[in-house]
């Protein structure tokens, strides 16, 4: 038996660390025993998914080197590798469920499943809701099929009993399939869930093992029970610990910068990023903290993999980049490192443009253009003294920001124009003055280029983490304040 394991990203955003973290123990598990590393992209939420995104998947994981064997872009004989091209394959073995009695046409709209749901929550129920809870009579079911009604596909599940499941590094897992709902395996837009999709490819890509975060334990039975309903084997599951806050609470955007793409415009090394990433709960027969892609591949054993959750601490990160710039970088390499990570054509050039309207002599271009070479401005809470408000508005007018950031789909200077407009009606504001702190955040000063290119060329991330800084330079948010302020964003 060969053996074959994947990772599966949706491109729905910035590439998570996690994504790369779960990436690197699959393909050490696989270099491991002479095996073979997929890449499938799971695009089928279309509303967020996005080509960009994609790219900068494949970008980022490369810049680790980390390197498949199959995928998108680089082919192979079991494609096509998005999932998204691949919608008359699921539709086909829903089908199949269909007709074996193992799934069912669930016509219930979603005020109907709201209702539901409360009714058992008011009964003290089990909220999974079951085919029996889920299923209209004949006559009901009859009529919405005439009327053309949309429907979803359902998988049948036991209502008793436990479901047994084997883990590489748990042993044996018990859920009781009470827990389990009917789930939805074919959206009513005909595109799979991640469920049906996930064991369909699985199978058809011949994969092996599924190593992934142990988020996904509650799924593993109806994983199971899938490939029992099709007859088919089961890939060996590892559910691997999932990353933390040095708080111990999972690692989020909320309160830690998550996407790969902010530490490579940190200037941190990709060396060092993905032997971090391989000392999260794994470590070398030796101990030692230092060592290489070559070396994790070369001595790797999932069985060294504690199960207490690995802490993603930015210090150690940082020092860890630290040893490599001075242990492995000579003078030529940091300055090719330089030229690579900020003090390249691509990214100058984008830089230009905001700098030469604004200078009469080259020596005034750094200070000019510095917030674009830098990583968080040293800022104080006396910085923001020619700011026209109230504390408790200016930090919570920065929260806001930071929370209608996270959800632009594109990043790219017309998007971010348009939240920021939003919000300054919201505050009641001109431009200008609700623009004042966002600039000084970014910037670190009260005269620069302009902020909006900035953000643009900054990326999300690293304008999300300045706005978080400053925040915490103003004092940060009580827990009173967050729910004031969670109140008034949701009203927005």
């Amino acid at each position: 038996m060969t053996v074959r394991t994947r990772i599966a990203p949706s491109p729905t955003g910035d590439p998570h660390v996690g994504t790369a973290y779960i990436a690197l123990f699959n393909l050490c598990f696989a270099r491991q025993h002479g095996g073979q590393f997929i890449l499938r992209i799971e695009d089928t939420d279309r509303v967020r998914s996005t080509a960009e995104s994609e790219q900068m998947i494949l970008d980022s994981l490369r810049w680790l080197g980390l390197e498949w064997d199959e995928g998108p872009d680089v082919g192979g004989p079991h494609g096509p590798y998005r999932q998204s091209e691949r919608g008359d394959i699921y539709a086909q073995y829903a089908q199949q469920l269909l007709d074996a009695g193992h799934a069912f046409k669930c016509y219930r709209t979603a005020e109907e499943l709201d209702e539901l749901r409360e009714s058992r929550k008011q009964a003290g129920l089990q909220l999974a809701f079951k085919p029996a809870d889920l299923k209209l009579d004949e006559a009901e079911v009859a009529r919405r099929e005439q009327e053309n009604w949309p429907y979803v596909v359902r998988m049948n599940v036991p209502s008793e009993g436990v479901c047994v499941v084997k883990d590489m590094l748990r042993g044996t897992i018990e859920v009781e399939w009470a827990q389990i709902d009917a789930q939805v395996l074919l959206k009513s837009d005909g595109m799979p869930t991640y469920h049906l999709a996930n064991v369909v490819d699985d199978h058809l890509m011949g994969i092996t093992h599924v190593l992934r975060g142990e988020e996904w334990i509650n799924s593993a039975p109806k994983h199971q029970l899938l490939y029992n309903y099709f007859g088919w084997e089961m890939p060996e599951l590892c559910h691997m610990p999932l990353l933390r806050n040095p708080d111990k609470s999972k690692l989020s955007k909320r309160k830690n910068p998550t996407s790969i793409n902010y530490y490579r415009r940190m200037g941190f090394l990709p060396q060092a990023v993905t032997n971090y990433l391989g000392r999260m709960g794994w470590s070398m027969p030796d101990e030692r903290e230092k060592f290489s892609l070559a070396d994790m591949m070369a001595e790797f054993d999932i069985q060294r993999v504690s199960l207490g959750g690995p802490v993603f601490d930015l210090e150690k990160l940082t020092w860890l980049n630290g040893v490599y710039i001075r242990e492995d970088l000579d003078d030529e390499a940091l300055l090719n490192a330089l030229r690579e990570w900020a003090f390249n054509d691509a990214y100058v050039k984008q830089i230009l443009p905001q700098v030469r309207p604004r200078v009469e002599t080259l020596s005034q271009v750094m200070p000019l253009a510095g917030h674009f070479f830098s990583g968080l401005p040293a800022l104080g809470e006396s910085d923001f003294e020619s700011v026209k408000l109230e504390k408790e508005e200016l930090v919570k007018l920065l929260q806001f920001l930071v929370w209608r950031f996270e959800t632009v789909p594109a990043w790219h200077k017309e998007a971010l124009l348009e939240e920021v407009k939003a919000l300054a009606a919201h505050f009641d504001l001109k431009m200008k003055a609700f623009l004042s702190p966002v600039f000084i955040a970014i910037t670190g000063s009260t005269s620069s280029t302009s902020v909006m290119d900035a953000m643009a060329i900054l990326g999300s991330d690293v304008t999300r983490a300045r706005l978080r800084s400053a925040i915490d330079v103003l004092g940060g948010v009580s827990k009173k304040q967050l729910k004031r302020f969670e109140k008034e964003y949701r009203d927005l």
